[in-house]
């Protein structure tokens, strides 16, 4: 029997699915009974997803170069072997952005849709048909999601999946960033590449930042002894900015190879953007709909 949930929110227009800790806010556009059917689509495709993790989590958990065979850890797999010789990673780092990648295909595959995204927490897949747009907005801490810019993605441009992560996220961060938020082709590929570039946002042996083995938290995470941030204390602008610093050259290494097409790194009230102008990104402009956990949020 599944566990999952499913639900219409009270604006009548946005669906919400949960199972476990797999929590889905999913928008689409177009005809009605197109909208209808790839709902239908997105909760029969989500019902199974968290039963095919759990069934391959060992796998999932380590560094490896076997593939797995489930689709959404295939998903998983495929997009965080290209960043292997980037420093630890295995597939669970991807793992948002490929759920919601998963159900965004069933949508789509279901029926016509003029737009639609699929939000896992933060980390959002996106599709968008010609002559579309989604308005986006942009949070510099995931446990406060005040905006501090937009940006519109047009139908035109590469991107499809936004992620978040940082020490102040629902994740484990080697790092100190309070988020970095990156822009790709998709959204495994973008989580995959915000967590790297989160734990490149360092300043190791620092005696502000408190670090805990990551099984001293939940003994079953894919880390294990390796330290994670727990807290940050005051830095001094200059360790602010050599920290960051540190983060943008890893990105835009990222970005000169393609992988990502923008990121915003933040810490400290600091911001620094790497990568392509995607759309317009306007600084003063509030977005319409606050994401619920952070990271990009559409509207």
């Amino acid at each position: 029997m599944s566990r999952a949930q499913a639900a219409l929110l009270a604006d009548g227009r946005r669906l919400h699915l949960h199972d476990g800790p797999i929590d889905l806010i999913i928008s689409a556009d177009g005809e009605a009974d197109d909208v209808a059917g790839a709902y239908r689509a997105a909760e029969r495709r989500f019902a199974g997803v968290l039963d095919e993790l759990c069934a391959e989590l060992p796998l999932l958990r380590r560094e490896t170069e076997a593939e797995p065979k489930g689709a959404v850890a295939r998903r998983m797999w495929a997009a965080t072997r290209p960043f292997a010789a980037e420093g630890f990673i295995t597939p669970m780092a991807a793992v948002a952005g490929a759920v919601a990648e998963e159900v965004l295909a069933a949508m789509c595959h279901a029926a016509p849709l003029n737009r639609a995204f699929v939000n896992n927490g933060g980390d959002i897949a996106m599709h968008l048909a010609p002559g579309n747009c989604y308005d986006i907005g942009l949070v510099s801490r995931p446990d406060q999601p005040g905006l501090f810019a937009t940006a519109q993605l047009r139908a035109g441009d590469p991107v499809r999946g936004i992620a978040t992560s940082g020490w102040r996220g629902r994740s484990f961060s080697l790092g100190i960033a309070d988020a970095v938020t990156v822009l790709a082709a998709r959204a495994s590929v973008a989580d995959a590449a915000a967590t790297l570039i989160a734990n490149a946002v360092d300043l190791p042996g620092h005696p502000a930042v408190t670090r805990v083995p990551a099984r001293a938290i939940q003994p079953d995470n894919d880390l294990g002894a390796r330290l994670v941030t727990r807290s940050v204390g005051p830095l001094r602008p200059n360790e602010i900015a050599a920290a960051l610093a540190a983060g943008v050259a890893f990105a835009e290494r990222l970005a000169a190879a393609g992988h990502i097409v923008a990121a915003a790194l933040h810490l400290a009230g600091d911001t620094r953007m790497v990568g392509q102008a995607v759309g317009r990104i306007d600084a003063g402009r509030q977005g319409e709909e606050v994401s619920r956990r952070g990271g990009g949020n559409p509207s």
